[in-house]
């Protein structure tokens, strides 16, 4: 059975921290220099009260309001996070509750980051296929920004929290084609955060930077540019498309330099290659599903029968998968 992307809906934190903000914290850190460098103006952030189970809730209520949806009908929450509301229980079984959902509606977390929209979509389409589900909802949601030590303006100029809510049934405008993922553990420790689970637990030090996001930008961008390529050959050989098929190019928004560099070793054309980062910064699992809906708002008359979804990072993990459009009876 066939599965297809039907809708995507987003939210954002009201809270908005602007370069300019980030300027007077850090005079050093000039506001356009950060605009030119990671391609970031402003980016939302979630409240101390807003956690993930909040910020899904709203996505998933959006979701259901915007399309129209009867919630009742929903019989699988899958929610992508890396930062739950609590290690246990399940933050989808949390979102399951605060949105109303029927009590045999399935909910599973997947702990996955930058590449969690590749790897959702492929466990969602998956459930389609199975014949026993038939509207998957997959969320999106991180709060990364609670785990960014106030003084790295490095990170806070980068991420951004944002939640999205996408329906996989099996019928619908997109349909999901086959995905190609990828692991290797060896590059864990290259973005992490060593406080907080069994290995070590966090604590209340404000010093202590083994409660912080830790990453290694060098070897995460040589990570990027080396395995991007691969994963997208891999994937269209897998589909049966070619490269000059693709109309859009949709990438994890890491930032404009990591996305630039890969665009010009692969040779996009810059009118296939989406970029929509400038006013969310990097939002982990949720840039892939925010950039294409921006962009299909923005120009819904651009061509986009094949497109190309490619995720990337912490992990390392990675994955691609091809998306092409239903074309409509006339």
């Amino acid at each position: 059975m066939k599965s297809y992307i039907k809708a995507i809906s987003t939210y954002f934190p009201k809270q908005i921290l602007t370069n300019d903000a980030i300027s007077e914290e850090f005079p050093e850190w000039n506001s356009e220099k950060i605009l030119q460098k990671i391609g970031i103006q402003e980016r939302h952030i979630a409240s101390k009260e807003e956690c993930a189970s909040d910020m899904a809730s709203q996505a998933v209520l959006q979701l259901i309001e915007e399309h129209q949806l009867d919630k009742d009908k929903i019989d699988f929450l899958l929610l992508c996070t890396q930062t739950p509301d609590y290690i246990l229980p399940t933050t989808a079984c949390i979102v399951q509750d605060k949105v109303g959902l029927p009590t045999d509606c399935a909910a599973l977390d997947i702990n996955q980051g930058c590449s969690g929209y590749i790897y959702g979509l492929s466990v969602a389409s998956g459930l389609i296929a199975s014949g026993n589900f038939k509207k998957v909802v997959l969320v999106t949601v991180d709060t990364y920004s609670k785990y960014i030590h106030p003084k790295d303006k490095g990170n806070l100029s980068i991420f951004g929290d944002a939640a999205t809510a996408t329906l996989i049934t099996p019928e619908g405008d997109y349909e999901i084609k086959q995905p190609t993922l990828g692991t290797d553990g060896s590059g864990a420790e290259n973005l992490i955060i060593r406080n907080g689970g069994t290995r070590q637990a966090r604590n209340e030090n404000p010093e202590d930077l083994d409660n912080f996001i830790d990453m290694k930008g060098g070897k995460i961008f040589n990570f990027i540019v080396k395995r991007t390529p691969e994963v997208i050959q891999a994937n269209l050989a897998l589909n049966g498309w070619h490269f000059e098929d693709i109309d859009l190019f949709i990438f994890h928004q890491a930032n404009t330099h990591i996305l630039e560099k890969v665009r010009q070793d692969m040779e996009i054309p810059v009118e296939k290659f989406v970029i929509e980062m400038r006013d969310y910064g990097n939002t982990i699992s949720s840039t892939i599903p925010i950039a294409f809906s921006e962009h299909l708002r923005k120009f819904p008359k651009k061509p986009k029968e094949k497109i190309l979804f490619v995720g990337f990072g912490v992990g390392y993990s990675w994955g691609a998968i091809c998306i092409e459009t239903v074309k409509k009876q006339a």
